[in-house]
């Protein structure tokens, strides 16, 4: 090479950066959102999502079960406001798809009522007592030895 040799770009190499008149310069991040990814299908992700999402079936209760949940329940309307500590186990159904989760919750029975069927702990925690599958308390000792 000869130090007169030309390059594509040696006319134009050492010009001033060109600066609109008419438009602002954009901003930094405002050219980096230009180059993000973009998601066509918006939602899409999170809907795979929610299939693969795995819940449980309801299970029925057979009448020997029934019964003593039932007669764990005379025992806490009988000892309601000891403060004793009582640990349901529920069935929680799904709000978007069929089945749902079992989930325990654990407190002080604050009302048992019968007319609408729901357990109120002193938490604030509503039970429906149709999703109640198990009942366990040291208040049920004699009754869990004899299943």
């Amino acid at each position: 090479m000869t130090g007169k040799e030309t390059h594509r770009y040696d006319d134009i190499i050492n010009l001033p950066h060109h600066e609109s008149k008419t438009h602002p310069r954009m901003s930094l991040q405002d050219r980096a959102a230009q180059f993000a990814p973009f998601a066509a299908l918006t939602g899409h992700e999170a809907a795979i999502r929610e299939t693969g999402r795995l819940t449980e079936s309801e299970a029925q209760l057979d009448e020997d079960a029934l019964e003593v949940l039932n007669e764990k329940l005379q025992m806490i309307r009988e000892h309601m406001g000891s403060g004793q500590e009582i640990s349901f186990t529920c069935f929680v159904p799904d709000e978007k798809k069929d089945g749902g989760a079992y989930v325990t919750y654990t407190g002080s029975v604050k009302k048992l009522d019968l007319y609408t069927r729901t357990i109120l702990l002193e938490d604030g925690t509503l039970i429906p007592l149709k999703h109640i599958v198990d009942m366990q308390s040291e208040l049920f000792e004699h009754t869990d030895s004899a299943q």
